[in-house]
């Protein structure tokens, strides 16, 4: 049994982590930290774990006392709090995998913009694997240093991705991105109070989400998103508005995404004529780590909207984490990750 530590396990990601880890049939968790919970059981934040472990949260710096008791170490911690932190978490277990945006962005400088504040570990910022098999599998074999991608920029990395590396779009790509409440955690302060939150669809981010940064660094086309909070808990669905290259036809699209995915367990191509659910609904993949991708071409066939949708909590955060712990491992991708989402939800 591999041996793990969820360092920010209080949080709702870290819920998640603990959530899939315990649930891990090659995966023992060894400990998990919460310095406002420090003592107390880890059902005590997340009542879904209730009968599932005995373990209690020991504060963050007990990490080094037990370091001899984990092999794998997940960081679900702040943003903007790792990076200082992060040489000294390095020495502390044979991988380590953050799911922060501390070693998203490749470029310092673009990370100073994004998160307004200098980098402070840049010197490791090439030291991580970008932590979506998709598009990184190979190195993800290899590599004990891994940051997972957020959330909404999965979805739009997913939907956009086999497209531009195809050459069928030019131009900008526009991404309106909604997002349930869980994606701003469990300290998001007064406008994430139900009665600020229900009926509303929040414009939170109208210019330079963070998330805008990461889609343009793996697709290498400028984007522009804007992202809203509307009433949903959990998930994410992103519309990226995009312009073809001439000549390129509805089968161009559906073709690339079979090249790029065929054979990838957790995304699936959902762009249907007819139903209910003809285009990706985070709905139907809450709790799973699916993300589904979709598309419609305009009429005049020179415009597109691409679409993708998954739970934040999972393939945005948490499953996609677990996810690149299974390939690191040489364990199947679904090890631990077999659950489906619920209908109707």
């Amino acid at each position: 049994m591999l041996r793990v530590a969820v360092a920010g396990g209080s949080g709702y990601i870290g819920g998640e982590l603990l959530r899939l880890l315990i649930g891990h049939p090659r995966v023992e968790v060894a400990l998990a930290t919460s310095d406002s919970l420090a003592g107390r059981r880890l059902d005590s934040a997340h009542p879904n774990l209730r009968g599932r472990t005995d373990l209690t949260f020991v504060p963050h710096d007990a990490l080094p006392e037990r370091r001899d008791s984990y092999d794998v170490l997940f960081l679900a911690l702040p943003h903007k709090r790792t990076m200082g932190a992060m040489a000294g978490h390095l020495e502390l277990a044979d991988t380590v995998i953050d799911l922060s945006g501390d070693f998203r962005l490749r470029d310092p400088r673009v990370f100073a913009d994004y998160y307004e504040t200098p980098h402070t570990a840049p010197e490791l910022i090439g030291t991580f694997t970008t932590g979506l098999p998709e598009w990184h599998r190979d190195e993800l074999r290899t590599s004990d240093r891994i940051s997972v991608p957020g959330c909404m920029a999965t979805a739009g990395i997913l939907a956009v991705r086999p497209l531009a590396e195809a050459g069928l779009l030019t131009g900008e790509v526009a991404v309106d991105a909604r997002t349930g409440s869980s994606g701003s955690g469990v300290s998001a302060g007064p406008a994430n109070l139900h009665a600020e939150r229900s009926g509303a669809m929040r414009l939170f981010a109208p210019t330079s989400h963070r998330h805008e940064a990461e889609i343009a660094q793996s697709t290498g086309l400028p984007v522009r998103m804007t992202a809203t909070g509307v009433e949903a808990v959990r998930g994410v669905q992103v519309l990226c508005r995009v312009q073809l290259a001439d000549g390129v036809r509805e089968v161009d699209l559906r073709g690339a995404y079979r090249k790029a995915y065929d054979g990838e367990p957790f995304v699936r191509t959902v762009a249907y004529k007819r139903g209910a659910y003809r285009l990706p609904e985070p709905k139907i993949l809450s709790g799973s780590n699916f993300c589904d991708v979709g598309f419609v071409v305009d009429p005049h066939g020179t415009r597109a909207t691409l679409v993708g949708a998954l739970d934040n909590l999972v393939k945005g955060g948490a499953g996609n984490a677990v996810q690149c712990l299974n390939v690191r491992y040489g364990w199947p991708d679904e090890t631990g990750l077999e659950f489906f989402g619920l209908h109707p939800n």
